[in-house]
């Protein structure tokens, strides 16, 4: 079995130093995850609903977005990141730039998933949408607050904007 993931990890790779096991035990780590939840739910005879609301929906889309913004790029959280990146510079507005070291290891799968805001929004997504079958009420206060920084976000960076366009 060995020998086969390391003939399809070459094969597919092409002479790059790509971490497939590295994204098998993240997707492990993810599938886990779900069935903890699955198995939380069931314990506590949780319903799934027969549908999510527009406005939970758009509520938990804004909340993901500055969540995953918030774990992969801000310069407040890069110490969470640091065993597996490597700092680059400021990219102003509280973020910054890193790298993922090369290496074939689970330390540059798990560099990209808290670097990539597309990545790591799966994760968060799946987080937020199992809170609102399991803890509905905690989970609307959590991501409303998210989605009032990213507005709060969205405004300073207006204002900055038309104060730029009235300097000119």
């Amino acid at each position: 079995m060995a020998t086969i993931f390391t003939r399809v990890r070459e094969n597919y790779s092409r002479g790059e130093d790509r971490p497939l096991g590295g994204y098998l035990r993240a997707m492990g780590g993810y599938t886990g995850f779900v069935g903890a939840a699955v198995a939380v739910g069931r314990a506590r005879g949780a319903r799934l609903p027969e549908r999510l609301s527009w406005s939970d929906a758009v509520l938990v889309s804004v909340a993901v977005h500055k969540a995953s913004r918030l774990l992969t790029k801000s310069s407040v959280t890069s110490a969470l990141r640091a065993p597996f990146t490597r700092f680059e510079g400021s990219t102003g507005e509280g973020e910054v730039a890193e790298s993922v070291p090369p290496s074939g290891s689970h330390r540059h799968a798990v560099g990209e998933l808290l670097t990539c805001p597309f990545c790591s929004g799966v994760w968060l997504a799946t987080a937020f949408t199992t809170g609102l079958v399991l803890a509905p009420r905690a989970t609307r206060l959590v991501a409303t607050t998210l989605t009032t920084i990213a507005g709060s976000d969205y405004l300073h960076l207006a204002y900055d904007a038309a104060k730029s366009a009235v300097a000119r």
